[in-house]
């Protein structure tokens, strides 16, 4: 059974007056994800670092995708990688870790961790899949 991941505990209280955001990252580290929670929406915007490039490119890409986001109605974005940046991984203490077989639920998105990968999705049926070998967009 999947067991939930806590929480900011003001995000269980009454609506914000501006958006809250919190981080978490995957066991293995190379995925990141900032979600964020305002009165009426939600989004999650994650970022993987070491990939086979199988991301879908958007058309006025010429490398592949590397960020995806999506609010908690409608479909995935694909930012595309900007010539000359380099995605490290942030230093320091770092998020939160969603260890594997917990579920990231909040807004209308729903992110769950295991060691195949990070799948998110929305209420509008739209997600992705992220892993080092492969990433899926629907």
């Amino acid at each position: 059974m999947l067991r939930s991941i806590a929480l900011l505990a003001g995000l269980a209280s009454a609506a914000p007056a501006s958006a809250d955001v919190d981080y978490f990252d995957t066991p293995s580290g190379n995925i990141n994800c900032s979600v964020g929670i305002e009165r009426n929406s939600s989004d999650v915007i994650c970022t993987i670092y070491e990939r086979t490039p199988t991301l879908p490119r958007p058309g006025h890409c010429r490398s592949s995708g590397h960020t995806v986001s999506m609010a908690n109605r409608g479909p995935v974005t694909i930012e595309c990688d900007r010539p000359g940046t380099s995605y490290a991984r942030p230093s320091g203490p770092g998020p939160q870790v969603l260890q594997y077989g917990e579920r990231w639920d909040i807004g209308g998105i729903l992110c769950v961790s295991s060691r195949k990968g990070l799948e998110c999705r929305n209420e509008s049926g739209h997600g992705f899949f992220l892993s080092r070998a492969k990433q899926v967009v629907y």
